[in-house]
């Protein structure tokens, strides 16, 4: 299946800004059945200067700079890429128990391995709080695989968590949307990392798109796609498994991968300095189309 995503984002400044520092993770990530055909970043006004880098976890990231004084900003990434489609989920080669997982981890430190251990420590949006460690418990059972115990707490944190896009911002903590039981994606794939790191499982954060499909009878409306977030744990056998617990669902063949850290703050899609501007306000407006 080929797909094209747009991602358009704006802002409006009250006062006119002098000096723009920004950086986007916004280009899809090649991996895995996913590889990209084409990918271009439209930037209003034109910026001083552009540059491209890989981030610590591989994924692109744009830098660009602004050095006159503008009213607006407005980026829009536009991105060509073909996602093969799979008979099955990775998940069916994964047979080994949980608890194995942890052991292993802790024992074999080199190679792929090695590189999962950072995903076992607190990063800056998602601590192993005490109440998420008894949250997670219910899940772990003694004789469960890795990815039984995984799809349990994905469930469950699909039927305990109401999705809630007014009920959070990106600088909610985690203690808040787990006392409020709602939240968005960003929020359900953050309670999952917790969980999981309070039990020894490596858990990294995944940002992306996901093709939506209007109700029955009904046209797609323009810009009515948004970004999407889940998350995947590892197991030394298998490599990393993908869970969506805002859909309950495992990532198949209408999840679009573009970047993976920690949590969030390692792959916001839009981020940057600013001088002046004073009040602002941000719209965003993304497509998932299906390509010929």
């Amino acid at each position: 299946m080929r797909y094209r995503v747009s991602h358009n984002t704006l802002y409006g400044y009250a006062e006119p800004v002098s000096l723009a520092h920004n950086e986007t993770h916004l280009r899809p990530r090649d991996v895995g059945r996913q590889r990209v055909l084409a990918h271009r970043l439209e930037i209003d006004p034109t910026p001083a200067m552009v540059a491209e880098r890989k981030d610590f976890f591989g994924n692109a990231v744009s830098y660009f700079s602004l050095e006159r004084a503008h009213s607006h900003l407005r980026v829009t990434a536009i991105s060509d890429l073909e996602l093969a489609p799979a008979a099955e989920a990775p998940h069916a080669l994964s047979r080994i128990p949980w608890h194995k997982v942890a052991g292993r981890v802790r024992a074999e430190l080199s190679g792929a391995t090695l590189e999962a251990v950072q995903f076992l420590l607190e990063s800056p949006m998602v601590g192993t709080l005490p109440d998420l460690q008894r949250y997670a418990e219910k899940s772990f059972r003694q004789r469960w695989t890795l990815v039984e115990v995984v799809q349990d707490l994905m469930q469950r944190i699909h039927n305990d968590f109401r999705y809630d896009p007014g009920a959070t911002t990106v600088a909610t903590p985690l203690s808040q949307v787990f006392l409020d039981r709602r939240g968005v994606c960003q929020d359900f794939a953050h309670l999952a990392i917790a969980c999981l790191r309070t039990q020894g499982l490596p858990a990294r954060y995944v940002s992306g798109y996901i093709e939506t499909l209007p109700p029955p009878g009904q046209q797609k409306l323009l810009g009515s796609d948004a970004s999407h977030a889940w998350f995947s744990v590892y197991d030394p056998d298998a490599g990393w498994l993908d869970f969506d617990p805002t859909n309950n669902q495992i990532p198949m063949n209408q999840h679009i991968t573009t970047a993976w850290g920690r949590d969030y703050s390692d792959v916001t899609p839009l981020r940057g300095v600013i001088f002046g501007g004073g009040a602002h306000r941000a719209e965003v407006a993304v497509d998932v189309e299906p390509r010929p």
